[in-house]
């Protein structure tokens, strides 16, 4: 540094340094008096003032600017820097995602493991694989299912050695594999319910023929049944209003398969059977079904949700436990809907020797009229009552069920204990079924019914328009091309899948029943289960009112079916939902779940938040799944994953 370089600094910052700029006059022959070294001073004392005075000034202005610019930024642009800053936190949760996968290696993506053979029919919540008990005892009593924390297994069930693809829709529904159900060739020919008797066994196919001359058809049933409530035949159900109708006991499916052809959608519900279930054989057939018992707890239907009940040599004592079991049927059975009941006990001229049978009858028939039940119509062994439309009949009564007090008229139960009084009496949705707009009209609510169920018709519409876009663009996806690595958007060039390649589909978060509303509108032959969580908004009674089928469930626990019965599974914001929980269970969890309730070669589409996705994508992997992530054109901050299990065949 200059020597006139350190002067200046030395002005600024003097120290012992400034002696040597103090010489320099003499030496340039210029005399240094006292005065002169007073002024010096002086000028440096003003001018460290001045500085700090301007470096403080500059700093109150930087303050102040900074403070002005913050202000004005976020008021102007708040949106676009949080918009900016979740994204940024999605890439960082994703990248740190990325980096502890590789960093943790084998352990981090290590394969879940195949459940035993034993588990390859198992239903977590009714069968313990440990000790190899059914919750079943050897009288046949069906104990209550049994379901909780740990519920589920991390393991993947097999299917059985000899396991094959079900045929297409509607060959499927009546051609099944029988290695593909766990049943013996006793069961096949032994009589039970009524429409168990409508099935043949040939090698390794079991038929379904409803039109063989060998049994009584179950098209003369039906229309046997339409006769007795006025009808010309059971075409003329939907104009009776008759849509939606629960088949308890169904046997193998065969009156619901009958009704599709007529626009009318069964769900069979029966009780867990280690062998020859009659869910696991209705499903496999592509009709829909569940495990339930009317044993101890209520369905997890709400009330006023089936237009018909019907039990064909169901297995259910309706007398027993003082018609408890009628009262639970009449909750979810809707003003002048129909209760349809085939039994041995109601034939007149066969019970006259037996006094126990009549005994039973005379219990039936005494409590149906309490409970407002009209008999309509009794036919050899078949009966069918109508249930009141008018709730002042329930005040005329000498005797029977008390109406609900309000603590125990619950809309929808969720497995609760079951209720000896009338329920459904308060709700808003108390509409006799000839009322209500006939199918398929009745799949668009009105906005009268729209505000029963608190929501706006702007929002209504909106779901259905956006849903009708997602499946023709969910349509595109399925399809093997879409995991090969060639550049192209899937869909562009492959045909489009053939409109029945999916029949089960389970929607795991259903909403307003959107994706069903749009699937039948696409033309699809696809039915599906629309599942309400218990953790979210419980839209299921707008479901049902719109003629569709679905159920309450908690998705911490086993669903209620048995393994590979779903084509498809969808879910919609569930990652979400269940994220935003106390949650009770894993990612690791739900996905097994999803891999047990799927079958081979089966599909799942799952729609959610960018980093709820990768991280699903990462679980997808574990279970061997094809997984890929598809980007939102319309929305940057969510992503579908679109996944496809494989065919693992028993070594």
């Amino acid at each position: 540094m200059s020597l006139s370089s350190r002067c200046i600094i030395g002005l600024v910052f003097p120290d012992n340094s400034t002696s040597k700029c103090g010489s320099l006059g003499g030496e340039n022959g210029f005399g240094s008096d006292p005065f002169n070294m007073g002024n010096s001073r002086n000028r440096q004392n003003l001018t460290m003032s001045f500085l700090k005075f301007s470096l403080i000034l500059i700093v109150i202005l930087a303050l102040s600017g900074s403070l002005w610019w913050t202000i004005a930024l976020s008021n102007s642009t708040r949106g676009n820097i949080f918009r900016g800053y979740r994204r940024l936190q999605d890439q960082l949760i994703t990248d740190l995602l990325d980096i502890g996968e590789l960093s943790m290696g084998s352990a981090r993506l290590k394969e879940v493991d195949f459940c035993f053979e034993e588990s390859e029919n198992i239903v977590p919540c009714f069968f313990n694989v440990s000790s190899d008990l059914a919750v079943e005892s050897s009288n046949g009593d069906v104990v209550e299912r049994q379901c909780g924390y740990g519920s589920t297994q991390n393991c993947l069930v097999h299917p059985p050695k000899n396991y094959r693809i079900p045929l297409r829709w509607p060959t499927g529904r009546d051609v099944i594999w029988v290695a593909n159900v766990k049943i013996t060739a006793q069961q096949v020919l032994s009589s039970g319910s009524f429409t168990k008797r409508m099935m043949m066994l040939d090698e390794d196919q079991i038929s379904f023929r409803s039109d063989s001359s060998m049994f009584d058809g179950v098209e003369d049933y039906s229309h046997q049944i339409a006769e007795m409530i006025g009808l010309r035949n059971e075409s003329n159900f939907i104009q009776a209003g008759v849509r939606t109708v629960l088949d308890i006991g169904c046997g193998y499916g065969s009156f619901g398969a009958h009704l599709f052809s007529k626009q009318l959608i069964t769900m069979c519900v029966a009780n867990y059977e280690t062998s020859g279930s009659q869910v696991q054989l209705t499903l496999e057939r592509g009709l829909p079904a569940m495990i339930g018992s009317f044993t101890t707890k209520q369905l997890p239907y709400p009330s006023l949700s089936f237009d018909m009940l019907h039990c064909a040599r169901c297995g259910i004592d309706w007398h027993q436990k003082d018609g408890i079991y009628l009262v639970e049927a009449d909750r979810v059975l809707r003003p002048g809907g129909y209760f349809v009941w085939t039994s041995p006990i109601t034939n007149a001229q066969r019970s006259i020797r037996n006094k126990e049978k009549q005994k039973k009858w005379a219990f039936v028939q005494s409590f149906a009229e309490n409970l407002c039940w009209k008999m309509l119509s009794q036919q050899d062994e078949t009966v069918v009552w109508k249930k009141t439309s008018k709730k002042d009949c329930y005040s005329s009564r000498k005797s029977g069920p008390s109406i609900c007090g309000k603590g125990h008229d619950v809309e929808s139960p969720y497995y609760r204990t079951l209720e000896p009084c009338i329920g459904g009496t308060r709700s808003r949705r108390w509409i006799p079924i000839e009322e209500r707009t006939a199918w398929p009209s009745r799949a668009t609510l009105n906005s009268t019914e729209l505000n029963i169920h608190g929501v706006h018709p702007e929002e209504f519409s909106e779901d259905l328009l956006n849903w009708n876009s997602a499946v023709r663009n969910y349509w595109s996806l399925l399809s093997p091309q879409i995991f090969s690595d060639h550049p192209k958007r899937p869909g562009d060039e492959d045909p489009s899948p053939p409109y029945n390649m999916l029949r089960n589909v389970l929607d795991m978060n259903a909403r307003f029943g959107g994706l069903n509303s749009a699937l039948l509108e696409a033309g699809k032959t696809a039915w599906v289960m629309n599942v309400i969580p218990t953790s979210g908004p419980n839209h299921l009674p707008l479901i049902l009112d719109r003629g569709l089928v679905g159920v309450l469930h908690d998705w911490c626990e086993a669903f209620p079916t048995y393994p590979r019965t779903y084509d498809m599974v969808h879910a919609k914001g569930l990652l979400s939902l269940e994220a935003s929980q106390k949650r009770r269970c894993t990612t690791l969890d739900l996905f097994t779940e999803i891999d047990r309730l799927l079958r081979p070669e089966g599909w799942v589409i799952l729609h959610d938040k960018t980093n709820l996705i990768h991280t699903a994508r990462a679980v997808a992997t574990r279970l061997r799944w094809e997984a890929r992530v598809i980007e939102i054109e319309s929305n940057s901050e969510e992503k579908l994953l679109v996944c496809q299990k494989p065919f693992f065949k028993r070594p």
